[in-house]
């Protein structure tokens, strides 16, 4: 049975540091995972977190600060020499070699015996259940397939610690959701500690023990799923966590952890964020799913609808308040285009941050 061999107490990043030339992909970052944690790596294209993966597996050196596993320092050791097992993007599958094949081949290059290789590779195509594929060329495999191939080879060599770089981003939705599942039961399985690289927030929530927010190449925020998808510490992670309705007001009044802010011709409360004072200026963020279409009441706005779609149990709409801002909003019925509708945001679901 495949486990994690070389087990270690934590993985530590020590402020490391990555520039390419004048632009400082990575600025101090530090960050200690423990092991047989899963820890995503979360925030949009060009905040760092591949580069931050690619320092780790060795593939990138690091400009300023150290990386650790325990006590040793690895970030001098060349990629190899780390024995970590790597899952990329695009698969990197060998065309001309069948799967077991490709999945023997860094025991191969290690030197491995053919038997030792053989068990190995046939409990790594059990693990990711592609016992009968195993004599297949990759290119005769559909793409979650093949994905699965490239997480066998990974794992394969026992390592300790498993890094993925957006390994579900070329797959179709119905696929993502299927393998989210199986990697989450592969990481269960196998024991190592895995670093997950994604842009995607459900993936990260759905998948990971703890989620790290990067931006500009610095953390934002660390904490458990429930914890940032509940209370975002910044107005940019909140974004990312899924509050797309954003509203800047003044702070007109405070109760203890909520604030009732002016915004649109009306005023909406939500808890606060951040130590504001009355009269500072503020933004109340809300996710489309807190924001209600109906006949208004406490904490309402209104707007005119502008677009409306079916989505199945309810519709989603986008509406526009007098002062032109637009609100995502869900509602239980279709609302017709121009009409005038009343927006009810949950107050206790809203979040207020400094402007």
């Amino acid at each position: 049975m495949l486990l994690a061999s070389s087990p270690f107490k934590e993985i530590r990043l020590d402020r490391v540091s990555r520039a390419f030339g004048n632009v400082n992909a990575l600025r101090d970052v530090s960050l200690s995972i423990a092991k047989g944690e899963f820890i995503a790596l979360l925030g949009p294209s060009g905040c760092g977190k591949s580069t931050a993966l690619n320092c780790i597996a060795g593939l990138l050196a690091t400009t300023a600060g150290g990386i650790y596993v325990d006590s040793r320092r690895i970030d001098q050791l060349k990629p190899e020499d780390r024995g970590f097992g790597m899952v990329f993007q695009n698969y990197a599958l060998f065309p001309h070699m069948t799967v077991r094949q490709n999945i023997g081949f860094g025991l191969k290059m290690r030197r491995t015996p053919r038997t030792e290789i053989d068990k190995r590779v046939e409990e790594a195509l059990g693990l990711v259940r592609l016992e009968t594929q195993g004599h297949k060329l990759p290119g005769q495999l559909s793409g979650g397939q093949q994905q699965r191939v490239a997480i066998a080879r990974a794992i394969v060599i026992e390592p300790p610690l498993v890094l993925m770089d957006e390994p579900l981003s070329n797959l179709d939705a119905k696929l993502r959701l299927e393998m989210r599942a199986e990697i989450r039961r592969i990481h269960n399985q196998l024991g190592a500690t895995t670093i997950y690289v994604t842009h995607d927030q459900d993936e990260a929530l759905s998948l990971a023990d703890r989620v790290v927010v990067l931006r500009d190449g610095a953390i934002r925020q660390v904490g458990a799923p429930p914890e940032l998808y509940e209370s975002p510490d910044h107005l940019d992670v909140a974004e990312f966590m899924g509050f797309r309705n954003r509203l800047t007001g003044k702070v007109t009044a405070r109760e203890g952890s909520f604030a009732t802010i002016a915004v649109g011709g009306t005023t909406l409360s939500g808890r606060l964020r951040a130590d504001l004072a009355v009269g500072a200026d503020a933004v109340i963020a809300a996710r489309p799913d807190d924001v209600a279409g109906g006949p208004g009441g406490a904490n309402s706005i209104g707007a005119t609808v502008e677009t409306i779609e079916y989505r199945g149990r309810e519709f989603v709409g986008t509406a526009r308040t007098a002062d032109g801002l637009e609100l995502i909003f869900h509602a239980p019925s279709r609302a017709a285009l121009g009409s005038a509708i009343s927006l009810t945001v949950d107050p206790g679901r809203a979040l207020v941050f400094a402007a």
